[in-house]
């Protein structure tokens, strides 16, 4: 058999945050993306077309290292919310790229109430 190689395919950082949080907006407890900075203390919630931003991808060599700002819904335990996260971004990921993701860190950047939970 020829093992020939056709080419080769590269996958941008961009193109992996963006399957990385799609896979975080489905997970349960999460009220969103927030950006990799806070200003003033202040957490901003990115729309979907943005939840890139709110994810850092490291390629180290053949590997993925995923850094991940997220909001969750306050009253939820947080780490099985996260648990859940790193878990479902780790399959989606792999899943889509045929390749190993050794680290999915998560990082809380805020709380939110949701607005059926408010009290008057």
């Amino acid at each position: 058999m020829n093992d020939q190689r056709l080419g080769k395919i590269e996958v941008s950082p961009h193109a992996i945050a963006t399957i990385a949080g799609h896979a975080v907006m489905s997970c349960y407890g999460v009220v969103g993306m927030a950006t990799t900075t806070l200003k003033d203390g202040l957490t901003e919630i990115l729309q979907q077309e943005n939840y890139g931003r709110g994810v850092k991808v490291h390629l180290v060599e053949d590997q993925i290292i995923i850094d991940l700002y997220v909001v969750i819904e306050y009253g939820v335990r947080i780490s099985e919310v996260a648990q859940n996260i790193m878990i479902s971004v780790k399959y989606a990921v792999e899943r889509s790229l045929g390749l190993p993701v050794i680290q999915v860190n998560v990082y809380v950047q805020g709380l939110r109430v949701s607005d059926g939970d408010r009290r008057r």
